[in-house]
């Protein structure tokens, strides 16, 4: 492989053994052609960017030494993998990501070999890794498993308690923290590295055991060697606690030496046990747009490569529900003392970042903790305060049991923001919503909503605040139909739908975002349309007026259907001894694949087209049976 272009050169690799097949000079070459090529690629397509940039140099050495697909990298949240997905045979397929058809945002194993284990929640690499690590063991195979993991998804249980359990193992368990934000780590330089290759290497690897052996039988001289090393490394490295975890640890390393990582993975490959290697690496690195602002360059729209500005397909036009959500908040809070914010570390995706400003003292983000986020919404209850939670709806799911049983048993006034309720697009199906109305509306004690309009989210959120009890809001993502915002807090009346078209025959019944769908499908029907807000409790009254006058119901939902809001219509018309006709649309019992939300509401039959044709398609089934009978 003759070249000066780092770019060829990138061309070049369609696996990493052709990676492996390089000279160190050509990997670091390689390095910036990598970089040019994730910027040239996502400004096109839109996507996760400033971490991938960030771990460019780590992903070539974890590819160069190990030996992929045979050893494991199992990634963490799955933000940075691009590299690992250009590195292993779909250079040529990133221009189709996030996209319908095209490759997932995130590592998949359906899509590939070198995808050891599916991601896109974060702090489940070190589970999983552990998990293979000790299968290999019981094989008797040298496999290697690398679990990457970046320092925010360590503020989660899980990860510790993956750690904690894997410390007490002699599994062959690498763990990678990518540190990106120099939180927890001291200045890189030259003896952090020289330290990183003495901790790494066998020699001190083999004097320290073999100093176990000489010393243990000397009790005081065995202490005070084993205070002194302790001693050492806590002055120059923050890895107290993985020792007593039970790993080696080793670091920090300038993640972006190549050299330095390539040294010390190399000889870490060859030790035994639970490792772990502290890399710390610059969020947008080599990128001045991303590395100004990595935050704004985590995930991003279609940009200039040149410039770092937008191109407009990003931010959606119009005011989203999570502005709505935003502006509500800071309004609530100049009128009510009582209410304090959280959030597990989704500042800016909740859209509480003018809150915290406004708000420093009742602002809490507790970092990628959802379990702890709802439980400790439950304590401030308890003491007279009025938390109000912003959480996406996938994340919801990770602190169910604390939602059932420190908030809704104890009927604790705590109100639930949850926003990306439903079908999210080009994030697919680890970060769409489409579970949330079912597992809500089945606890006690909750109210539950689903606004159609801007408008009507601000409205419910009041409500839901002045509930006396839990409550949840649950709206999508981007932008709704385009009402006029009030700018007081008036609430609504719990549990009331609201007739938005009055018709014959056929009455749809829209829960939340559907009701535009709705009214257009109810136009060319000539249907009735009912907006019924309330999933919890359900306007029965309602349901039962409606299947009185007429012939057909259609429940229509952006949620999975079993459970959801329609199979709680069902339930009402069997309670109350009613027999209808019912059409219940909305998600169906499969996962939905990544697409745009237009596209993947459309494959559901939720657009408009798709739910008239669906209802024509049943009356004239309807009417041939009839005549079949006549």
């Amino acid at each position: 492989m003759k070249t000066a272009d780092p770019t060829a050169l990138l061309n070049q690799i369609d696996s990493p053994a052709d990676l492996r097949a390089l000279d160190l000079a050509r990997l670091r070459a390689l390095a910036g052609g990598a970089r040019r090529f994730l910027i040239d690629s996502v400004s096109a397509t839109g996507g996760h960017l400033a971490a991938n940039l960030g771990t460019v140099e780590l992903t070539l050495a974890l590819h160069y030494v190990f030996n992929t697909p045979d050893d494991k990298l199992v990634w963490d949240v799955g933000h940075q993998s691009y590299l690992h997905k250009i590195l292993t045979g779909r250079r040529e397929r990133m221009g189709s990501i996030r996209q319908k058809g095209g490759l997932a945002g995130f590592p998949k194993r359906e899509e590939s070999e070198y995808d050891a284990f599916g991601v896109g929640h974060s702090s489940t690499s070190i589970s999983a890794a552990l998990g293979m690590a000790i299968a290999a063991a019981r094989e008797g195979s040298d496999r290697r498993v690398v679990a990457i993991i970046g320092d925010g998804a360590m503020t989660a249980g899980q990860a510790f308690e993956a750690l904690n359990h894997a410390g007490t193992l002699d599994a062959n368990l690498l763990v990678v923290l990518n540190d990106n934000d120099m939180s927890i780590s001291p200045n890189v330089g030259g003896l952090s590295h020289y330290l990183a290759r003495i901790l790494s290497g066998r020699m001190y690897s083999t004097m320290r055991e073999g100093s176990k052996k000489v010393l243990q039988n000397i009790p005081t001289v065995w202490e005070l060697a084993r205070r002194a090393e302790e001693h050492m490394k806590g002055m120059v490295i923050p890895g107290t606690l993985f020792e007593e975890l039970g790993f080696n640890y080793i670091g920090p390393v300038d993640g972006h030496d190549l050299d330095a990582v390539v040294a010390t993975l190399r000889n870490i490959r060859e030790l035994r046990g639970p490792q772990l290697l502290h890399v710390v690496t610059r969020k947008g690195k080599g990128y001045p747009p991303a590395e100004k602002n990595p935050c704004k360059f985590h995930g991003v729209g279609r940009f200039d490569p040149e410039t770092g500005e937008s191109q407009g397909s990003g931010a959606p036009a119009g005011l989203t529900y999570t502005r709505v959500f935003s502006d509500w908040i800071c309004d609530m809070a100049r009128n009510d003392e009582s209410l304090v914010g959280i959030t597990p570390a989704m500042r800016e995706g909740s859209g509480l970042v003018s809150f915290s400003e406004q708000f420093p003292d009742r602002y809490f983000d507790v970092g990628i903790a959802e379990q702890h986020s709802v439980t400790l919404a439950g304590g401030l209850a308890c003491e007279g305060l009025k938390p109000v939670v912003a959480i996406y709806s996938t994340f919801l799911q990770r602190a169910y049991d604390q939602l059932i049983h420190d908030i809704a048993l104890q009927n604790l006034p705590v109100l639930f923001a949850i926003d990306r309720g439903g079908l999210v697009g080009a994030d697919g199906p680890t970060h769409s919503g489409n579970y949330d109305l079912s597992f809500l509306r089945c606890i006690p004690n909750m109210v539950l909503m689903t606004p159609a309009d801007e408008n009507e989210c601000r409205q419910m959120l009041s409500t839901g605040f002045r509930h006396d009890g839990p409550a949840a809001v649950r709206y999508p993502r981007g932008t709704g139909p385009g009402a006029a915002v009030d700018s007081g807090l008036e609430t609504l009346e719990i549990g009331k739908a609201r007739l938005r078209r009055e018709g014959k025959d056929v009455a749809l019944l829209a829960f939340g975002s559907t009701l535009e769908a709705a009214l257009e499908a109810g136009e060319r029907l000539g249907a009735t349309v009912v907006n019924m807000r309330f999933v919890k409790p359900l306007d029965e009254a309602m349901v039962s007026e409606l299947a009185a006058h007429h012939h057909l119901l259609v429940t229509l939902e952006d949620n999975a259907v079993a459970g959801g809001a329609g199979s709680a219509v069902a339930e009402a018309l069997s309670a109350h001894g009613i027999t209808i006709p019912l059409i219940q649309i909305g998600i169906p019992d499969r996962f939905i694949e990544h697409a745009s939300r237009g596209e993947q509401l459309a494959e559901c039959g939720l657009d408009a087209d798709s739910i008239y044709r669906r209802i024509q398609r049943d009356l004239a089934a309807r009417i041939a049976t009839l005549r079949a009978v006549d």
